[in-house]
């Protein structure tokens, strides 16, 4: 444990660990917000702890005054936020340190100081463009920058200290241009975030260098390009969001069977892909496979560092989810919103792990596969606005932990099944499929049995029988033969005496061994 100290200023309460020598920890845990922001009190006491190293929490923005003689570190004014000066360095050269996250803190970006090595200034007010002077910078690990009113390009020389970082989250802001294509050979990031911005172009072919590179997130930006493929080669990519551009083209299947091996969150939505789901491009999604002791070994992790946690945003129920933190076994596939065509592959049954599948809005045909019914963590399937048709398979009724269905606007046929989860969706599920008929349609079906696929009928008879319903068939139908052939016998012959003496052989042999087995118990 570190020594703890206890300052208190004014009616601020600061609260800091010395952790080693030179580096302490400071939480603002209480101030008195009627007279004068904490922000204020921590810029006060980060003076008094100059030559140490400082990490800054918990910072509220609620100020009431001015306070002109820290102008050199901060500007006030009563109506506005605190103001960080312009795009000066921080006047700490030693802090490594600094999280300033939603709070309330406008004007320009500072520059970090020149031994930072973690800059937090997310959800602020932030505006202008990034500060040239945070090309000088080598020592910073993490820049999270994301949702202010950042605008501007990207600088070319985020590529300078790419070989420290390991987190740039951008989004959320008003960049524009392109990605630079600076990404070095040997640099160490592993999330890179430019979600909700307007950039346009290409995907940067530098990323190829990126082999830690976890988490890539371009999704509502303008970008247009071709799906890109070589972005397979990154080992180690485990979320990929291109969703709301204008990427187009075909996806396409991949021989090297480590291509998006690790991969576990793909959303492609809101795009202009086209062609068929390739077969292969799934399979080799072997993340999305494991079962068992493998996934259960990543239940409690997260993805991030330790002051930066990942987090992505999902369409759930065609509503904007955003997921705080990302789970190493949380999987998911959204492909809705473009052009795709042809059937679902069988083999996207095999990705055991996946627990969101929305393949709405395509041009799918074809029937619903019966493998899904093997995705048993499954808990959102979206298939709706297709043209898919035949009976929905009874094998989905299988998906326990199944919390959203929607199968509407299809051409659907048949009985809708029964039990486990589907006693709790509503018609919503299944509108405008004029075929579809059963709970929980007004519409009821006939008197036939409820459609089933014969790998159910084959599985049922074999288990309650412990026979195939083709060894019983067989012996039904041997057994007719010989029944016939036997009747033919006996009347060409008009003699079934041959046969009487058959059974009567079989009678008068059975009843000796009887007799003799009562006379071995006499005796």
């Amino acid at each position: 444990m570190g020594k703890r100290v206890m300052e208190s200023i004014s009616e601020c309460l600061i609260q800091c660990t010395r952790e080693q020598k030179n580096i302490v920890t400071c939480t603002a845990v209480k101030a008195a917000m009627s007279s004068i922001s904490s922000f204020v009190y921590v810029l006060l006491f980060l003076e008094l702890l100059a030559g140490s190293t400082c990490v800054v929490h918990g910072l509220q923005s609620h100020p009431r005054n001015t306070l002109k003689d820290y102008a050199s570190a901060a500007e006030f004014e009563a109506s506005d936020g605190p103001k960080l000066l312009g795009n000066k360095k921080l006047p700490w050269k030693n802090l490594e340190y600094l999280d300033l996250r939603s709070n309330l803190l406008q004007g320009p970006v500072p520059a970090p100081s020149s031994n930072m090595r973690v800059f937090l200034i997310s959800n602020n007010k932030f505006i202008g463009e990034i500060p040239r002077l945070i090309c000088n910078t080598s020592t910073i690990e993490i820049l999270d920058l994301s949702n202010n009113s950042l605008s501007g390009t990207i600088p070319e020389c985020i590529g300078n200290f790419s070989k420290s970082l390991r987190v740039l989250d951008l989004r959320k802001n008003r960049f524009h241009g392109t990605i630079p294509e600076t990404f070095p050979k040997g640099n160490n990031l592993t999330t890179l975030n430019f979600n909700g911005n307007e950039l346009v172009g290409s995907v940067p072919r530098s990323l190829l260098n990126c082999a830690n590179l976890q988490v890539l997130d371009l999704g509502n930006n303008k970008m247009k390009d071709t799906f890109p493929h070589w972005l397979g080669t990154l080992r180690e990519l485990q979320v990929l969001i291109l969703r709301s551009n204008k990427f187009y083209g075909h996806l396409r299947d991949y021989e090297a069977d480590y291509y998006f091996s690790k991969l576990r969150i793909l959303d492609l939505s809101n795009n202009n892909f086209t062609g068929s789901l390739p077969a292969m491009f799934f399979k080799n999604m072997k993340a999305m496979t494991d079962i068992g002791e493998a996934a259960d070994e990543n239940k409690s992790k997260y993805m991030g560092e330790t002051y930066y946690e990942d987090s992505v945003t999902l369409i759930i129920k065609r509503q904007e989810v955003k997921l705080m933190k990302i789970l190493t076994i949380f999987t998911t596939i959204d492909l809705s919103k473009n052009s795709f065509h042809g059937e679902i592959p069988e083999l996207m049954g095999k990705l055991h792990s996946l627990r969101l599948l929305n393949l709405s809005q395509n041009i799918l045909s074809g029937n619903i596969p019966s493998s899904l019914g093997d995705l048993t963590d499954l808990e959102s399937l979206d298939l709706s606005s297709n043209v898919l048709d035949g009976v929905i398979p009874r094998e989905l009724t299988r998906l326990t932990f199944l919390a959203v269905l929607n199968l509407s606007r299809n051409k659907l046929e048949g009985r809708i099944p029964e039990g486990n989860q589907f006693a709790t969706f509503s018609s919503d599920s299944y509108g405008g499929n004029l075929g579809l008929c059963g709970f929980p349609l007004s519409k009821n079906c006939s008197n036939d049995e409820p459609p089933q696929s014969s790998s159910v009928l084959e599985d049922d008879s074999e288990s309650e029988t412990g026979f195939g319903w083709k060894v019983v068939l067989m012996g039904y139908v041997c057994g007719t033969v010989f029944g016939m052939i036997l009747g033919y016998i006996l009347l060409s012959t008009g003699n079934p005496q041959w046969i009487m003496g058959i059974v009567d052989g079989k009678n008068h042999r059975k009843v000796r061994r009887q007799n003799k087995k009562l006379e071995g118990r006499r005796n």
